[in-house]
C-alpha cells in the first residue's frame, strides 16, 4: 500500500479565482455571499448566493472550448490548471497512462439544462445546440480534464449530492494507495446558481434568505455557492523522487450510508464514517486537532453533526476545533467538499484554522469549539473533512501534516 500525498491545489469560488485568493479570504473571515443577478431572479424568494465574481470565460477559453464547456466544466478546468502548475507534473509519456481523474458533481451541466429548457418551453424554439448533451452530462468536466492533459487512466464522475467531492477524492486516494494509478486529479465542480437550480432548492425550504450561520442558535438555512477545487493526489515515493512540494498527506477515508431517510441526517451514520476514516488512517480521536465540518447552517444538519462528533470523540471533543467554511464560500453541493479541503490543508500546512463566520448565539445542541468569527493560529498534526449528503450518504477524509 502506497502513501498518498497532495502536491497541487487549485480553485475558483466566491472567495477568489485561485487557492491563494481563497485562503486569504478564509484567513480574513470574508463572506462571498451576496445578491444574485441572472434571468428571472425576481421570481425567486431566495435571491442571495455565493457566486463567482468577475469571471470572463472568453479570457480563459477558446470559442471552440466554450461551445463544449458548461460553466461547471469551465470552473473545473480553471482549477485544474492551477493545481497542475503547482504540482510541476508533466503527463507526457507513460505517466499519462498511469494518471486519471475522479470529480464530484451533483448537478453537472445544470446551466446548460436551464438555458435550453428556457429556449424550448418559454421561447418555443424547436431546435437546440448539437452540443447540449456533451455539455450537460455529469462526466463532461472529468472527460475534458483527461483530454486536455492526456490522462488515460481511470476517468469518471461521482454524483452523491453534497458528498460527491469527498466520495470522488476518497476513491482517487484509494486508487493511488492501491497502485492502480500513480497520480489522480480529483475534487469537484458545481454551478447551480440559475433560476431552475435555485427554484428547485426553494421547494425544500432549507434556504436562508439573508446569511449562512452554521452552529449559531439563530441559523435559518443554507446558501448555495458555485465553483470548483481540484487537487493532485500522488504516490508519496513518486512525489519524493521528483522533489515535489508536499502540501499534506491523505491518510484515510471512509463512507457509510444511513439507510434511513432521504433528507434527514443520522448521527449514527455520520459517526460511523468518522470512526472508519480514523481507523483507516490509524489515527486515534486524540490525534485530531481540527474538523472541517459539513456545517450547512440548517438546524437538523448542525445539531446531528455535533452529536456525531461528540459520540466519536467523547472527552476529546472539548479540545477539538471545528469550523464550517460554508458561511464564506456557500454550499457548492457536489463541489463543496473540494473547496473545504483547501481549509484542511491550510490548517495542516500553515497552522491557520478557518473560522465559522456569522456565529452570533451559542446553541446548547452545538456546544463545541466552532472557531467563531475569527481565524485561529494553531499547529495541528491531523484533521478530518466531513461531508454528509441527502440520501443519507456520508464520506469522511482523514489528512495528516506533511
Amino acid at each position: 500500500m502506497q502513501r498518498v500525498v497532495i502536491t497541487g491545489q487549485g480553485t475558483i469560488n466566491a472567495l477568489g479565482h485561485s487557492a491563494t485568493e481563497t485562503l486569504a479570504g478564509m484567513r480574513q473571515g470574508r463572506s462571498g455571499i451576496g445578491a444574485l443577478d441572472f434571468a428571472d431572479v425576481e421570481r425567486l424568494s431566495i435571491r442571495i448566493g455565493a457566486g463567482v465574481k468577475d469571471f470572463r470565460p472568453e479570457d480563459h477559453f477558446s470559442r471552440q472550448q466554450l461551445a463544449l464547456y458548461d460553466r461547471f466544466t469551465q470552473f473545473a478546468v480553471h482549477a485544474a490548471r492551477e493545481a497542475i502548475v503547482q504540482s510541476g507534473l508533466n503527463f507526457d509519456g507513460e505517466l499519462g497512462a498511469e494518471a486519471g481523474v475522479v470529480l464530484g458533481t451533483a448537478g453537472g451541466g445544470l446551466q446548460t439544462q436551464d438555458e435550453n429548457y428556457r429556449s424550448v418551453y418559454q421561447k418555443g424554439q424547436n431546435r437546440v445546440h448539437p452540443f447540449v448533451v456533451p455539455r450537460l452530462m455529469n462526466n463532461a468536466a472529468a472527460s475534458h480534464l483527461s483530454m486536455i492533459w492526456g490522462l488515460r487512466g481511470p476517468v469518471y464522475s461521482v454524483a452523491t449530492a453534497c458528498a460527491s467531492s469527498n466520495h470522488a477524492m476518497g476513491q482517487a486516494f484509494q486508487m493511488v494507495r492501491s497502485g492502480v494509478s500513480r497520480v489522480m486529479l480529483t475534487g469537484g465542480a458545481e454551478s447551480m446558481l440559475c433560476f431552475g437550480g435555485l427554484k428547485a432548492w426553494e421547494g425544500l425550504r432549507v434556504m436562508s434568505p439573508d446569511a449562512c450561520r452554521p452552529f449559531s442558535a439563530d441559523r435559518n438555512g443554507m446558501v448555495i455557492g458555485e465553483g470548483a477545487a481540484v487537487f493532485v493526489f500522488e504516490a508519496f515515493e513518486h512525489a519524493r523522487a521528483r522533489g515535489a512540494e508536499i502540501l499534506a498527506e491523505v491518510a484515510g477515508f471512509a463512507m457509510t450510508s444511513d439507510a434511513s431517510d432521504i433528507v434527514m441526517p443520522s448521527a449514527e451514520g455520520a459517526a460511523r464514517a468518522m470512526q472508519g476514516a480514523l481507523a483507516d488512517a490509524r489515527l486515534t480521536p486524540a490525534m485530531i486537532g481540527y474538523i472541517n465540518a459539513h456545517g450547512t447552517g440548517t438546524r437538523a444538519n448542525d445539531r446531528t453533526e455535533c452529536a456525531a462528533i461528540s459520540e466519536v470523540f467523547g472527552a476529546d471533543a472539548s479540545g477539538l476545533m471545528i469550523s464550517s467554511t460554508k458561511a464564506m464560500h456557500g454550499h457548492l453541493i457536489g463541489g463543496t467538499g473540494a473547496v473545504e479541503l483547501l481549509a484542511v490543508i491550510m490548517a495542516l500546512k500553515d497552522g491557520v484554522i478557518a473560522p465559522t463566520i456569522g456565529y452570533r448565539q451559542p446553541d446548547p445542541e452545538c456546544a463545541l469549539d466552532v472557531v467563531p468569527n475569527a481565524a485561529r493560529q494553531c499547529r495541528i498534526d491531523a484533521a478530518l473533512s466531513n461531508a454528509f449528503a441527502f440520501g443519507g450518504l456520508n464520506a469522511v477524509l482523514a489528512l495528516k501534516r506533511a
